[in-house]
């Protein structure tokens, strides 16, 4: 009865190794679309904490924001990233890492920061004025 059972299934030998390796290239495919959609969520975070420090640049005027935004990046994006400043309004934009080839350019990641706007002049020794709420004491 053993016999007859191998003979009968016998013919699928290796079957399921072949299956698999139908099934490779879906699964290498959904991998690395994982891997593109977390390298395109690591450019989103490193374009918005430029981005924070070349507005903070601006408010502070301690410098380019240009250069304050590449020091707050993280090394690897560096190299991918594109500054503009316009007045008190930056705008950085960081190429995450290409996994499928053609998506890094397609997944652009954009952050924009305001520094506010120009604070008004005023003459030395002149009060800030508060304005408290009504209602606050």
């Amino acid at each position: 009865m053993i016999r007859r059972a191998r003979a009968r299934f016998g013919a699928c030998d290796g079957q399921s190794s072949i299956e698999l390796l139908g099934m490779l290239p879906l699964i290498l495919l959904v991998l690395l679309s994982l891997a593109q959609l977390l390298a395109t969520g690591a450019a989103r975070s490193a374009a918005s904490g430029a981005a924070e420090a070349a507005a903070a640049a601006v408010l502070q005027r301690t410098g380019d924001p240009a250069d304050a935004a590449r020091a707050a990046a993280p090394s690897w994006s560096r190299s991918r990233m594109a500054v503009t400043v316009d007045g008190r309004h930056v705008r950085v934009r960081v190429a995450p890492r290409a996994f499928l080839p053609g998506t890094a350019r397609l997944l652009w990641a954009t952050a924009e920061a305001d520094a506010g706007p120009v604070p008004e002049a005023r003459a030395p020794g002149t009060p800030t004025r508060h304005v408290v709420a009504a209602g606050a004491a």
